[in-house]
C-alpha cells in the first residue's frame, strides 16, 4: 500500500495528507477548487518549517515530504490509482454519502474507502457503496502530524482483513491506533463533546464566564486547554454537528446541544476559523494584545 488518496485540503485534510508525505507515501490530495489546495500546500509547508525550527526535520525531509503530494480538482483523476483513500470533508452526512458514491464507482475494486469522520456512522456510509467490507473509519485527532491517536471504527461489515491492514498501516505512520465499535461519537467524542456542551451550558446558565470555566478545567482537572477555547479550536459548527448525530442517534437529552451553541453558530460564531467565538481572534484584537504587552 503505498498509494494514497485524501479528499478535501482543509485542516483536517492537510494535516492527513501531511502525515503519510512525511512518513513516505506517495499521496493525490483532492479538493473541489485550486484555492483551496493552495491553502492546504501552504499550511503543509509552514508546518514543516515549524519542525525544520525545532530541528526535528532537515529542509531535504521537507522537499522529499512536499515532492510526495500530488494534487488535483477532480475526484475521478485522484483516485484512479489508490489503494487506499482517506475522505475528510466536512463534518456532513449528505456530503459524505455523495463522495463516497463517487470514490466508490472511480477507485479500483481493492481500494479501501476510509473516512476521517468523528461521529457518522461507518455502517451508513459504506451502505451507499458496492464494496462495504472495504469502508472503515479513521478518525485522526487534530493537529494530525503531532497527535498520537487515531480511532479506527470498523462497520457493520467490515472485515478482519481490512481492519488489520488499516491498524498496522495507522503504526506505521507513528500512530497508537485504538479500535472502536460504530456508534454515534466513537469514543472521543462521546466523552469529549457532552463535556464541551455542559461547559457551555454552565456559561449559558450563568455559572461563571468563559475564562474562569477554562481555568477550572486546566488548573483543578489538569487539562491542557479549557473546553471553551478546545470548542473554539474545533469550531463551533463541528461541535454542534456531532452533538446533532449522537442527539439523533441514541435520543437521548443529554446530548442535546445548549441553545448558546446553536445561537452562536447560527450568529456566525463559530470559533477560531471565523476570528469569533468564546474567545476573540480577530487581527484588531491580536493587535491589542501586543500593544498592550509593550506597555508591560
Amino acid at each position: 500500500m503505498k498509494n494514497i488518496t485524501v479528499i478535501g485540503a482543509g485542516t483536517m485534510g492537510n494535516g492527513i495528507a501531511h502525515t503519510f508525505a512525511q512518513s513516505g507515501f506517495q499521496v493525490s490530495l483532492v479538493d473541489i477548487s485550486q484555492e483551496s489546495i493552495d491553502r492546504g500546500l501552504s499550511t503543509i509547508g509552514k508546518n514543516l518549517d515549524r519542525m525544520i525550527a525545532k530541528e526535528k526535520i532537515s529542509e531535504a525531509d521537507k522537499k522529499e515530504t512536499l515532492d510526495n503530494i500530488q494534487s488535483f480538482t477532480s475526484l475521478p483523476d485522484g483516485v484512479k490509482n489508490a489503494d487506499l483513500i482517506v475522505e475528510a470533508a466536512t463534518e456532513n452526512l449528505d456530503l459524505k454519502l455523495k463522495i463516497f458514491k463517487q470514490m466508490d464507482e472511480s477507485a479500483p475494486s481493492n481500494c479501501i474507502l476510509a473516512t476521517n469522520t468523528s461521529s457518522i456512522s461507518i455502517t451508513q456510509i459504506a451502505a451507499v457503496t458496492s464494496r462495504p467490507d472495504k469502508v472503515i473509519g479513521m478518525h485522526f485527532m487534530n493537529p494530525v502530524p503531532i497527535m498520537k491517536l487515531v480511532e479506527i471504527i470498523r462497520g457493520y461489515s467490515t472485515s478482519d482483513e481490512v481492519t488489520n491492514t488499516i491498524m498496522k498501516l495507522s503504526e506505521e505512520l507513528g500512530k497508537t491506533p485504538m479500535e472502536v465499535n460504530d456508534y454515534p461519537g466513537f469514543v472521543a467524542n462521546r466523552i469529549l463533546m457532552p463535556m464541551i456542551n455542559e461547559a457551555i451550558e454552565t456559561l449559558y446558565n450563568g455559572v461563571a464566564g468563559v475564562e474562569e470555566i477554562d481555568t477550572v478545567m486546566k488548573l483543578g482537572m489538569a487539562h491542557p486547554m479549557g473546553p471553551l477555547q478546545l470548542a473554539d479550536f474545533i469550531g463551533l459548527d463541528v461541535c454542534l454537528s456531532i452533538l446533532n448525530v449522537m442527539y439523533d442517534g441514541f435520543k437521548n437529552p443529554k446530548y442535546a446541544p445548549c441553545p448558546l451553541l446553536v445561537n452562536m453558530v447560527m450568529a456566525g460564531k463559530k470559533g477560531v476559523k471565523s476570528g469569533e467565538g468564546f474567545y476573540d481572534y480577530s487581527e484588531s484584537r491580536k493587535a491589542e494584545k501586543i500593544s498592550n504587552a509593550f506597555k508591560k
